[in-house]
């Protein structure tokens, strides 16, 4: 096995090399990317070429896959999300976020694919849960433990953006209905790793529990804020045929709204995960 990783920053991120996604993962190959997504938290690919089929595939290696029940589905595979600025308006992903953490056990992961591009711009930043907690002080990290957090799935899925026909309307009520908001800690540990990182976004996190409002908003802000520090990120520009893969359990990433009216077409496929502690 040919397998080569190009680090991109101290605090997340490589680039892989020597492997094909078009092909089945067999077992060897499958450990070593789980070893790398262990330990570098965003993997990239390039000029790959793979069909939405192939990118289902590569990613139910690794889990389960959730059906979004908000954004447009592939016809060729339900599991794969349409992501077309054409089509959705796809503002939201332009804040720092972490994946369907509306749900009981939100996502492992997530298998990102570039479809269409703009000329410039559509980059995509990441940045890293733990390099974030790990830089905290040791005083805050013991205020953290046992605090936990709301995610709330209409923060970014608004009604008023989301409900403006009588069908999307209807998506929506059955959405809040089945996901109403839920608590997670505000420092999870990595089932894997065992490492801590911090797991709250401006996407969908809206308030901190046993705590008085005032200090939880305040208390969010600094970690907003925090959490997406130079230091602890990455900016990803994308090129036809590039694949993203990352663990969606310590990370955070902002998809950067710059490139209007041009068009960009990514195609997602996500993995879901446990239950956060």
């Amino acid at each position: 096995m040919n397998l080569q990783l190009i680090r991109l920053s101290p605090a997340l991120g490589a680039v892989v090399e020597g492997i094909d996604l078009a092909r089945p993962l067999d077992d060897e190959r499958h450990r070593a990317l789980n070893e790398a997504l262990l330990r570098h938290q965003v993997l990239f690919f390039r000029s790959q070429d793979i069909t939405p089929l192939q990118q289902r595939n590569f990613a139910v290696r690794f889990g389960d896959l959730h059906t979004h029940p908000i954004y447009p589905q592939h016809p060729d595979a339900r599991e794969i999300v349409v992501l077309d600025t054409d089509v959705v308006d796809l503002q939201d992903n332009a804040i720092w976020h972490t994946d369907v953490t509306f749900i009981e056990t939100p996502p492992l992961g997530a298998v990102l694919a570039a479809r269409q591009l703009p000329e410039l711009g559509g980059d995509t930043l990441w940045a890293s849960g733990i390099a974030a907690y790990e830089a905290l002080s040791a005083s805050l990290k013991a205020r953290l433990e046992g605090l936990s957090a709301v995610h709330d799935f209409a923060k970014s899925f608004p009604l008023t953006r989301y409900g403006l026909t009588d069908d999307d309307r209807r998506r929506w009520d059955e959405t809040r209905r089945k996901h109403p908001p839920i608590s997670h800690p505000l420092v999870r540990i990595h089932p894997e790793s065992g490492r801590r990182a911090l797991f709250v976004s401006e996407g969908f996190t809206v308030a901190v529990n046993d705590l008085p409002e005032a200090e939880g908003q305040a208390l969010l802000q600094f970690l907003f804020a925090h959490q997406s520090r130079p230091e602890f990120s990455i900016r990803w520009r994308w090129q036809p045929g590039d694949v993203a893969f990352w663990d969606n359990r310590c990370t955070i990433h902002y998809a950067v709204d710059d490139y209007r009216p041009a068009r960009r077409v990514m195609h997602r496929a996500t993995i879901l995960g446990d239950r956060p502690y």
